[in-house]
């Protein structure tokens, strides 16, 4: 689910840098091979990855139900994604950003027909998920859903094991305290050296982090570890939805 809506996610928000407010463009209904060498180079040096126009969640999500490859199919379109960042700087910023989201996985069934029907109901139920147009929000609508999501599946996989992870609105608290203005004008604080969580969870704290200090200036960046792998990853994707550096989570 997580994986399938960031796929959505990031088609829409390459789709709206294609289309560049051009109401003439319609980029979901390109042909793939309008794309020249030049334009794909252009995307990736600004975006940090490339999707064409047949890779798109859109186009994919309108036949799952009919796809006897769908399994296969986004295996490699996510395979390809990934691999539009090699030789550029965001290749290790995009690098495995799909690998928990294993489309042949047996966990989705026995049969291809089983994979494909499982992974068409999740796509069909992330399409029809109604957003807006977040850039019309000022709130940051996609990925405040994107993390009620993450936080879910933390809170119900994670017990379990022993895991528990901070509520968004203790995360916000704590990163309101953190940047607390003194009374005084002349200890007023208008900066900060780091931002770092030794125990990174999903993102939220440094999410919040970031929300809070937008007016702010964070010298040095965002900062974070996390032990558990399949989490780290779900980070790796909330700091990529917002825009943060996730280079420096270890």
């Amino acid at each position: 689910m997580l994986g399938a809506l960031f796929y959505r996610f990031i088609s829409e928000n390459f789709t709206n840098y294609m289309e560049g407010g051009d109401d003439s463009v319609d980029y979901a209904n390109l042909p793939d091979d309008v794309i020249t060498p030049e334009i794909k180079e252009d995307a990736v040096k600004t975006k940090g990855y490339f999707i064409y126009p047949s890779q798109l969640f859109v186009n994919i999500a309108k036949t799952a139900n009919t796809n006897a490859n769908l399994n296969t199919d986004l295996k490699a379109i996510f395979d390809a994604i990934e691999s539009s960042a090699n030789g550029y700087p965001s290749e290790e910023d995009i690098k495995g950003l799909f690998a928990d989201f294993d489309t042949t996985s047996t966990r989705l069934g026995n049969t291809v027909e089983n994979k494909n029907s499982r992974l068409a109901a999740v796509l069909k139920g992330v399409e029809e998920l109604n957003f807006g147009n977040f850039e019309d929000n000022q709130i940051d609508l996609f990925g405040d859903a994107y993390e009620f999501l993450i936080s879910n599946y933390a809170a119900n996989a994670g017990k379990s094991g022993g895991e528990f992870f901070t509520p968004q609105h203790v995360s916000k608290l704590i990163a309101q305290l953190a940047m607390h203005k003194q009374t005084s004008v002349m200890h007023k604080q208008t900066s900060v050296n780091k931002i770092y969580d030794p125990a990174a969870g999903s993102g939220s704290l440094l999410l919040q982090a970031k929300k809070h200090f937008d007016n702010h200036i964070i010298q040095e960046g965002f900062f974070g570890q996390e032990i558990n792998h399949t989490t780290y990853n779900l980070a790796r994707m909330n700091m990529f939805l917002h825009n943060i550096n996730y280079d420096n989570l270890i």
